[in-house]
């Protein structure tokens, strides 16, 4: 006989997880030390983060967990940050990006947020206001 208790109770749980998940920034770069950075400075604010040094793990991630919200490189190996944003509108998921370069092209920040970006930030950036695009990328997420 199954314990109608349980069952709701594990239902429950994973439900959480799942939504706690969602609420991961992931961090897409190929610079690792960028990466370290980006996650010391969100874990100082109390956000969780997971890296990935490079978009074909990102996307692979992706296809089985929620995400609200990733912060992408615009230029790395195998893949730009404008590739990934792309390929992430066609899976129509509801993941907020944040695209960020070290370089950019005259045209690189229109485009990422005509496909949808919600901040652009050239590096170095200011950590509070990167830290205030976040915040508001979580808390619209919370609200859907």
């Amino acid at each position: 006989m199954i314990d109608v208790v349980q069952v709701e109770r594990t239902t429950h749980r994973m439900r959480s997880e799942n939504s706690a998940e969602s609420h991961v920034v992931c961090l897409v770069d190929d610079d690792p030390l960028v990466l370290n950075s980006l996650r010391h400075l969100l874990a100082s604010d109390g956000i969780a983060a997971r890296s990935f040094d490079k978009a074909e793990t990102f996307l692979a991630h992706i296809e089985v967990h929620r995400v609200s919200l990733v912060v992408i490189d615009l230029w790395m190996a195998g893949m730009t940050g404008l590739e990934v944003q792309a390929r992430l509108s066609s899976m129509c998921c509801q993941t907020h990006v944040i695209i960020m370069t070290g370089s950019e092209g005259p045209d690189d920040e229109r485009t990422a947020m005509q496909e949808g970006a919600i901040a652009f930030f050239k590096k170095p950036f200011n950590d509070e206001e990167f830290l205030g695009s976040v915040h508001d990328a979580l808390d619209q997420a919370r609200s859907s």
